[in-house]
């Protein structure tokens, strides 16, 4: 499955902790979503699916993922159904290997294209 990840103003991956989170966009929208660090060699720390709003402002809440704030903390997310979600965070989950979560969906993955 094909999927657009969003990027902030002028064509940059969104800072998670700075991210305008009242911004219209996020009004109704559900997804999936990635976080990682920059960092000399960057990582993925998160992913998710739901209300990307809430999920990002949750996030920005939790020690385990503001442990890597230090290395820089970037968000991007894709628009899609709910009966997709699982399957994708499950795909997102075993090619990305957070380092934060260890839970997922047990269900057959959806192959999405990755943002980089």
């Amino acid at each position: 499955m094909q999927i657009t990840w969003n990027k902030c103003q002028g064509d940059t991956w969104c800072p998670l902790n700075t991210v305008d989170l009242t911004h219209n966009h996020f009004d109704g929208l559900e997804g999936v979503y990635i976080i990682w660090h920059g960092g000399q060699n960057p990582r993925t720390i998160r992913v998710g699916q739901g209300g990307i709003r809430d999920r990002l402002n949750s996030h920005r809440e939790d020690q385990d993922i503001q442990a890597y704030s230090g290395l820089g903390l970037f968000a991007t997310w894709a628009r899609m159904s709910a009966s997709s979600c699982d399957g994708v965070e499950a795909y997102l989950a075993s090619q990305l290997n957070p380092l934060v979560g260890e839970r997922f969906p047990d269900v057959t993955p959806i192959v999405v294209n990755l943002p980089w």
